[in-house]
């Protein structure tokens, strides 16, 4: 009886599992089906990226201005028990959330980068001025969501800048479901007098006359040269949902991340901290000093990608606080800080 034991159990575990990762490796291979097809319909024909490698899944197209705009997939070719969900923000690209991406993924776990509607395109001129652009954001959140059973068993949303208020849009409406936010700049606040503005009758139209024909090409090869007037007023839409959602609902109860920094005069991080207030669960904020005066888009970025960027400073008519971007000085800090958080919850 004790050779059986000895013989069988060992052998009974090792087909259990082989069983459990065929099943858990088909998953991820219809989850990355999928991700290709969602990206299909908003793109048009889409092939294999050529930084395509074993653990990385991106998406190109002919539409995008290169590889470092298409959304991508960080994989461990088997489902894993947490799944991250991340939105970029507005007018740049999936490029930004590289270095958050492949934190989290070097920890154990999925992550997928989604590319917004309107985004890491070469011509962006009517998706820009599309006035179903907010509901296209929205529609994107929940169809990439909607993979994430096919990678991880729970899941985490964050996001940078319009990332993240879409990523909080849709906790507060499906209360229970996500068990993390990741905020980076969180856009849950902007300048007063932007918000002023958006309540104009009429704002929205004028917005669109002022922006003509919108440019997509410039200066950063994974943005755009300046962020559409009448997209930031889609934005503010989603960020009054957010407060009136906040004021019609029960408290959160999940664990939220948020780095902003103190600098920050495009996000103002008011929006973050009445979020967290209205959390009952644990939050972590990770501050960067005003000192370093570091501009809302610097925050995720590191050397690295900076050199990635090759920002041709030729093309810039006026030199602008925030208009050329530097790295984040506290950017590794950061990102230990987002790690230790996510072992914790």
């Amino acid at each position: 009886m004790r050779l059986i034991h000895s013989v069988f159990l060992p052998l009974l575990t090792v087909i259990i599992s082989a069983s459990f990762a065929s099943h858990a490796d088909t998953s991820l291979d219809t989850g990355l089906t999928q991700f290709d097809h969602l990206y299909q319909t908003e793109l048009g024909d889409v092939v294999s990226c050529q930084s395509q490698t074993e653990s990385r899944h991106a998406t190109c197209s002919s539409q995008l201005k290169n590889e470092g705009n298409a959304p991508f997939v960080l994989h461990h070719a088997h489902k894993t028990q947490k799944v991250f969900v991340l939105f970029h923000g507005l007018s740049d690209s999936p490029f930004f959330l590289t270095t958050v991406a492949q934190a989290i993924h070097s920890q154990g776990y999925n992550v997928l980068v989604a590319l917004l509607p309107g985004h890491g395109k070469k011509n962006a001129d009517q998706d820009m001025q599309d006035p179903e652009l907010a509901m296209r954001w929205r529609n994107n959140v929940q169809e990439m969501i909607a993979l994430a059973p096919e990678f991880g068993e729970q899941l985490y949303l964050g996001g940078f800048s319009t990332g993240g208020a879409l990523s909080a849009q849709y906790i507060l409406e499906h209360p229970g479901e996500v068990k993390g936010l990741l905020l980076f700049s969180g856009a849950l606040a902007l300048d007063s007098s932007v918000e002023t503005m958006a309540s104009i009758w009429g704002i929205k139209w004028l917005a669109k006359t002022l922006d003509g024909d919108y440019q997509s090409i410039g200066p950063n090869p994974f943005k755009y040269p300046s962020v559409a007037r009448y997209s930031a007023f889609q934005l503010t839409d989603v960020i009054f949902s957010v407060r009136d959602l906040m004021k019609q609902q029960k408290p959160l109860d999940i664990a939220i991340f948020a780095a902003h920094s103190e600098a920050d005069n495009t996000t103002p991080i008011s929006g973050v901290k009445e979020l967290m207030a209205y959390n009952k669960g644990e939050n972590t904020l990770f501050l960067v000093d005003k000192k370093f005066a570091v501009c809302h888009a610097d925050v995720v970025v590191n050397e690295a990608q900076i050199k990635q960027m090759n920002f041709d400073e030729s093309q810039v008519a006026e030199i602008l606080p925030c208009s050329i971007p530097s790295a984040n000085p506290q950017h590794a800090e950061m990102l230990e800080a987002m790690n230790a958080f996510i072992r914790q919850h």
